[in-house]
């Protein structure tokens, strides 16, 4: 039996109900990471912004806007406030010096991190009552799942 006719065979209630519990998990996860960075002096886009930047390195405006489905002047705006407090930084391209790409710089570094690190230690605390197997299992299916999403 292959992998579509397996999908058919489940019940539609279970599909609906994994959306649910996707959805739930998906906001109490935005809200505690809300919670943990009120207690620095960035807002919530600056982090998603700084985030990319951790992940993906020095970018351009352009490319920033589009990983945050923000306009251009939105995250001209963004980059200004965060460049003015010192986490970023505007740096000319080398290979064409018309091209300006934004540079995380070490305290904007140093605020990702330690958010990441309190949001693991939160899911830490979450999953103290399974299993090693079903964190493995978890984390198995929620990778498949981001793969299967991000190939489409």
């Amino acid at each position: 039996m292959n992998q579509a006719s397996t999908n058919r065979q489940i019940n539609r209630e279970t599909f609906a109900t994994i959306e649910k519990d996707l959805r739930y998990i998906a906001s109490i996860t935005k809200q505690k990471g809300r919670e943990i960075l009120s207690q620095y002096t960035i807002t919530p886009p600056q982090f998603v912004a700084l985030q990319w930047l951790y992940e993906g390195g020095d970018m351009t405006i352009g490319e920033l806007s589009n990983k945050m489905y923000l306009a251009c002047s939105t995250t001209t705006d963004l980059v200004d406030r965060m460049e003015k407090t010192k986490l970023v930084e505007r740096v000319k391209d080398e290979n064409d010096r018309r091209v300006v790409r934004i540079h995380l710089l070490a305290e904007g570094e140093r605020i990702i991190e330690e958010v990441i690190n309190k949001r693991q230690e939160y899911l830490q605390d979450v999953l103290v009552n399974f299993s090693e197997e079903e964190i493995i299992l978890l984390q198995n299916s929620l990778s498949k799942l981001h793969r299967e999403m991000t190939t489409e």
